[in-house]
């Protein structure tokens, strides 16, 4: 008789753990622009954005601002299901800062649309930390099931000072903690290798984010993106990329992996921004792809224990 072969034994909680725990069967993010922008753009508290950003890396075709919700979902839907017909839907409110707006109830109106469309059972609202109130949490609240995300980069205020976020890390623990306690999962947006900081310091960031009440991280690596000032500044000489080989991000991550609180999943380790607008670095890794270098180096450090 053949034995069974050994179940591989998963070496951290990732995203599907985390939505098993809230939904039965696959789901799949359907991006939602609505068209606001970011108070880091339109002088609200800066201007010029994050030294790194630009908004067309991650926005997909289909998700277009002039569109309605309903309409972009339904775009978005449509493409999924001709290779998942059976697959079921979270709206993912992507684009620049999705609360940036001054009326709560038109924000509401706006999600709500979101649920109202067939397929779709709950939202995720990608914002910064500096950009809710209690009223649209408590209101949150009271919707079938709502995810904030919130972009906190790094726990390093110097940091962030250099890059142009206009936040604290003051500011992220406050928005985590309000967020949690009406009973709202939490993810944070960190990215790795921002101008100036060490291994030690990102590790740090990873220890400031483990006592918080947090659900999920999104992590990846700092890109060079054409149009951004940090693209200007890399031309000039100015700032330089830390993590530029994928090994050596893959150690770090292996590391970072063995730090964070094992009950907070990470969704993704690596970003690739399109072609077109990628400066550096040019690794064509998608996160499925550098996922399995990570497992590498748990397992090797794990024979040798």
């Amino acid at each position: 008789m053949t034995a069974a072969p050994t179940p591989r034994v998963k070496l951290w909680r990732d995203y599907a753990d985390f939505l098993a725990d809230h939904f039965e069967g696959k789901m799949q993010k359907v991006s939602v622009n609505l068209g606001l922008s970011c108070p880091n753009r339109d002088g609200t508290i800066g201007r010029g954005g994050c030294i790194y950003c630009n908004n067309s890396s991650f926005a997909p075709s289909y998700c277009a601002s002039a569109s309605s919700v309903t309409t972009q979902l339904e775009e978005g839907i449509r493409f999924f299901a001709r290779k998942y017909p059976r697959m079921r839907y979270l709206a993912y409110f992507q684009a620049y800062t999705s609360t940036h707006a001054r009326d709560v109830d038109q924000l509401m109106t706006l999600y709500r649309e979101a649920l109202a469309v067939p397929g779709v059972e709950g939202i995720i609202i990608s914002t910064r930390p500096d950009c809710i109130s209690e009223p649209l949490l408590d209101a949150l609240a009271e919707l079938p099931w709502v995810m904030m995300e919130y972009g906190a980069e790094t726990s390093h205020d110097a940091t962030l000072r250099l890059i142009n976020r206009c936040h604290t890390w003051a500011q992220v623990e406050q928005a985590v903690r309000l967020t949690a306690a009406r009973g709202i999962p939490v993810g944070l947006h960190l990215i790795m290798g921002l101008p100036g900081e060490s291994r030690a310091d990102m590790l740090a960031t990873i220890e400031a984010v483990n006592a918080l009440p947090v659900s999920t991280v999104k992590l990846h690596q700092l890109q060079v993106v054409g149009g951004t000032r940090l693209a200007a500044e890399v031309e000039a000489g100015r700032m330089a990329l830390s993590i530029t080989d994928p090994d050596d991000y893959a150690a770090l991550c292996a590391e970072i992996v063995g730090r964070l609180r094992p009950d907070i999943a990470i969704e993704r380790f690596v970003s690739q921004s399109p072609p077109g607008l990628l400066i550096a670095p040019r690794w064509g890794l998608k996160n499925y792809q550098f996922t399995p270098l990570v497992e590498r180096r748990l397992r090797n450090a794990m024979r040798f224990e």
